[in-house]
């Protein structure tokens, strides 16, 4: 059955078919080894598509990764810098997937993947409203400027929501955020006076880090993905 190029990329999971459309247009996408360079283009299930030199297929069924992102790793497919990505801390067999939100070069953690780009982008619209979690250690602890990240902020012009935040032990807190703006949780520490040392995310709605090694990557159970996916 043919399928315009674009559509296939995005049901492949690695991105949407917007960002699909922009990958063609930079000579990044090819079918049988020649390149394409139009959206109006069709493949037939026989067609071997590649992405960056890499192939890949349509996706059967939704699949959630969780991921244990570490330090000085960018999160994107190609750094222009050249510094290290995600996806060289992957095997190949996962090479294909999409990272869910970004985590910052200097922020460890929880990083969700996933093989379908429709699912990461409903997860990622701060519509939906799902809590992530991160433990924060800070330079120190200003009580006021907490209670004002807590009751919401607005830095540069940008309106962050209030944060959930309890403070722990040794100048680190627990910061509980429901938008996932970029760099939130350090943006908005640092206007409180309370600027991050050290980031790690905790949790991403009911899925969480637990004891994941640091570059380890383990499947989501079906029934926690079903449960998220209701959520939607």
């Amino acid at each position: 059955m043919s399928v315009r190029i674009a559509k296939f990329i995005a049901d492949s999971g690695i991105a949407s078919r917007r960002a699909a459309e922009d990958m063609i247009a930079n000579g990044r996408v090819a079918v049988n080894g020649n390149v394409i360079n139009t959206p109006v283009f069709f493949v037939e299930d026989n067609d071997k598509v590649t992405v960056d030199g890499l192939h890949i297929n349509v996706r059967q069924n939704t699949k959630l990764y969780a991921f244990h992102k570490p330090i000085n790793v960018m999160t994107t497919r190609r750094d222009p810098e050249g510094r290290r990505t995600i996806y060289d801390c992957l095997d190949d067999e996962y090479k294909n997937l999409k990272y869910i939100g970004r985590l910052d070069y200097k922020t460890t953690g929880l990083l969700l993947l996933t093989n379908d780009g429709d699912l990461a982008r409903r997860l990622t619209l701060p519509s939906s409203h799902i809590p992530r979690e991160y433990m924060a250690k800070v330079l120190k602890v200003d009580e006021q400027g907490i209670n004002r990240a807590r009751s919401g902020v607005t830095v540069d012009g940008i309106v962050y929501r209030p944060m959930v935040i309890d403070v722990m032990k040794d100048n680190v807190l627990r910061v509980r955020v429901t938008e996932g703006k970029k760099n939130e949780v350090r943006i908005v520490l640092r206007s409180c006076g309370c600027p991050v040392i050290k980031l790690q995310r905790v949790s991403f709605g009911p899925i969480k880090l637990g004891n994941l090694s640091v570059g380890e990557i383990r499947e989501i159970e079906q029934k926690t993905v079903d449960a998220l996916l209701k959520t939607l």
